[in-house]
């Protein structure tokens, strides 16, 4: 009998406080777009580095269909090998060490990949690209990419054709949020830039290997500051696993058009 596709989410992890203990957070726009698109998602805690670490994430991956990596706060540029810049507000130190575990696990497998935010950036390092550590500062002509006062800000997108985002969007006048400093500078080999703003800064990669179905969105369509527009971008997602299991001869649920609110 067909099931719904299974797919994974990492969390964010906040180390033990004042009294409080350590707990993991996934924002419930994540959770919630995936089952609005029909698939059923799957959160996974930041397994802490041990003999162990390499079997459960095995073990994890061959659940899965597919794979949203979430955003957060920012990478550590030394794990990459630049200097430390001081606008800077580092992931947890448990998280960032699971995650970039678990982007070459998902690479290494070619799992479906939906990555957002953080996540984005992570793809895009994990595989050779590298990143603007300050939008002010390295690409001072941009537009603003994020308002400290206006959690609801946005500017245009302008997409690539015949990608996932003109799926998405077709051509309607496309504004997208923006909470971000940091941004891709040189893009991975094996990818390619289907969106950006209007300034140049990068905010979709998609993958060109013909194995692996792989987008990251700087942008955020989980957001409470997303359009129902922004959802689809998770229909599609799903969809296009669904395809591409068919073509394995894996029959997984039939995604419905969701009701995006």
């Amino acid at each position: 009998m067909p099931r719904k596709p299974q797919i994974g989410i990492n969390s964010d992890y906040r180390a033990a406080q004042k009294g409080v203990p350590a707990l993991s957070v996934v924002f419930s726009g994540y959770y919630d777009s995936l089952l609005q698109a029909g698939a059923l998602p799957v959160v996974i805690p930041p397994f802490p580095e041990n003999k162990d670490l390499d079997a459960n994430l095995e073990q994890v991956i061959s659940m899965l269909d597919g794979m949203v990596m979430v955003g957060g706060a920012d990478l550590d540029p030394r794990r990459d090998g630049f200097m430390l810049h001081s606008s800077v507000k580092l992931l947890d130190e448990r998280r960032e060490t699971f995650d970039r575990f678990l982007i070459e696990k998902i690479a290494e497998h070619r799992v479906p990949l939906l990555a957002i935010g953080t996540g984005m950036q992570l793809l895009n390092v994990s595989q050779g690209g590298t990143l603007f550590l300050h939008i002010p500062e390295d690409l001072p002509r941009s537009l603003p990419h994020r308002d400290a006062m206006d959690p609801n800000h946005r500017h245009a997108l302008v997409i690539e054709k015949d990608s996932l985002m003109e799926r998405v969007y077709g051509e309607n006048d496309i504004r997208v949020n923006s909470l971000h400093h940091m941004a891709v500078d040189d893009v991975a080999p094996g990818f390619l830039v289907t969106g950006r703003c209007p300034d140049g800064v990068v905010e979709v990669i998609e993958s060109l290997h013909h194995n692996w179905f792989a987008v990251g969105t700087q942008f955020h369509p989980e957001s409470p500051s997303a359009t129902a527009l922004d959802g689809r971008i998770f229909k599609e997602f799903v969809q296009e696993i669904i395809v591409r299991k068919r073509s394995m001869g894996i029959h997984l649920l039939e995604v419905e058009e969701p009701a995006f609110v």
